[in-house]
């Protein structure tokens, strides 16, 4: 059957699922339907019903070679012979050092000690731990609290929610329940934009009344990923390094989105020429294969906590180091590194920008913007997610927009035409839900 001979409506799902196993931000049961899928291959996802539909998400940004790739299934089975996990605690192994090596020689300058976590959330909450640790460590009691930006993003974790934008995050709802942060406004919109001189005075200002009481600020760099999918000016990123650096605040990068060349650099840190005291990556580190991430940070930071009266880093994850998810790693990161990852996103931004153009001049699109193997179609008002999902469906994509905010962030191993493809058929949703929604404001008027 043909993709368009079949109703979204008709599609398979689960009614196991739709009452008892809740989704991500969602209720339960469901407003809308969870669509059930059999299996994955490349980029594509692929439902019971056999529709292929294009995975313009890279499984939230983890997925970057696809599905079933044969060296990340080769790695994966040839470690499954040896052994699935062992502790962590007391013991080590090779695919855990391995891994350590590789990521140790293309980190940013600086970055020398390696804590391996269960998630993106949990090494956010290693980081702010490791920060606060280091402070008390150095004599510095008073700095215990943390800065961000408005429009960041750092997990759902508790701690992790406390640096989320406390307005207009999706963690709100906790507010006063979550630890007091301290917030400046988000960085100016603008890859390419200089930074005006008043808004370098709002940041330095900002330290000078704060910096004695903060352990740590940490910042996604050059993007805000689920907080606006905001690109911002590398001049931000440098001035922030400086400030930390004149203020003894440990800078911390969440590199958990942006990390393994999603920027358009290998680091997003590198459009800046800097280095963070304390990094933390995930997502693409095992291909999406398996949940894994990483805290790593400076040898002072290590060496301080160490050198302690409390010298124990005090978390340690069930799973931690897991052999398996070491082992898919490495050979996540060999793919990576083979594909000269620059031009490869700098091409992906090209076809990207060229393709979704004139979205702009759709009404109901506020902006349009693109970096890297990342594009955002900013919309006036929020989806309706029930009509979207139906429509992307339809033509044979899979995207997961939030909010007001349309956005694709492809595997890395689709090709030039896959991507037009992607590209023209995402257009042609935004098209035709504006189309139906204004159809529909008007009916109601």
């Amino acid at each position: 059957m043909k993709r368009s001979d079949r109703s979204t409506s008709s599609l398979s799902t689960n009614d196991f699922d739709q009452q008892h196993l809740w989704h991500p931000y969602a209720s339960l049961p469901p407003t809308y339907p969870n669509i059930v899928i059999d299996h994955a291959e490349g980029i594509y996802i692929v439902t019971n019903d056999g529709i292929r539909l294009i995975d313009g998400m890279s499984s939230w940004w983890a997925s970057v070679h696809g599905y079933n790739h044969p060296k990340l299934n080769a790695a994966m089975i040839e470690q499954l012979g040896k052994m699935a996990h062992v502790m962590f605690g007391g013991l080590t192994h090779q695919p855990a050092i391995d891994l350590g090596k590789k990521l140790l020689s293309i980190v940013p300058d600086g970055l020398d000690a390696i804590f391996y976590a269960d998630s993106g959330s949990i090494a956010v909450e290693v980081a702010l731990k490791m920060a606060l640790q280091y402070q008390i460590a150095a004599g510095c009691t008073n700095k215990n609290q943390f800065a961000s930006t408005h429009s960041g993003y750092y997990g759902d974790t508790w701690h992790a929610m406390s640096v989320c934008d406390p307005v207009g995050g999706m963690h709100s709802l906790y507010g006063k329940q979550l630890p007091l942060q301290h917030f400046v406004p988000a960085p100016p919109l603008g890859f390419e934009r200089e930074l005006a001189q008043n808004e370098r005075d709002e940041l330095t200002t900002f330290f000078a009344k704060h910096s004695a009481q903060l352990a740590g600020f940490i910042i996604e760099p050059i993007i805000q990923g689920a907080g606006g999918m905001r690109f911002y000016s590398p001049e931000y990123l440098q001035l922030l390094r400086r400030l930390c650096d004149e203020n003894d605040v440990l800078l911390i990068a969440d590199e958990i989105a942006t990390g393994f060349g999603r920027s358009g650099k290998l680091f997003a840190c590198e459009h800046a020429n800097i280095s963070p005291d304390i990094m933390t990556i995930g997502k693409a580190l095992t291909g999406g294969y398996m949940t894994f991430a990483a805290t790593l940070c400076t040898r002072e930071v290590a060496e301080t906590i160490s050198q302690s009266d409390y010298p124990a880093l005090m978390h340690g994850p069930t799973f931690m180091g897991n052999p398996l998810a070491c082992a898919v790693a490495c050979a996540s990161i060999d793919l990576i590194l083979s594909y000269d990852i620059e031009s490869r996103t700098t091409n992906m931004q090209t076809i990207m920008d060229e393709q979704l153009a004139t979205a702009a001049n759709l009404n109901g699109v506020a902006d349009v913007r693109c970096l890297g193997a990342v594009a955002v179609i900013e919309l006036d008002e929020a989806v309706d997610m029930p009509v979207f999902q139906s429509l992307l469906i339809d033509n044979g994509i899979w995207v997961r927009p939030f909010g007001k905010l349309v956005y694709i962030m492809p595997p890395y191993v689709i090709s030039d035409d896959e991507l037009v493809t992607l590209c023209q058929a995402l257009l042609t949703v935004v098209t035709i839900y504006l189309g139906q929604m204004s159809t529909t404001n008007r009916v109601s008027l």
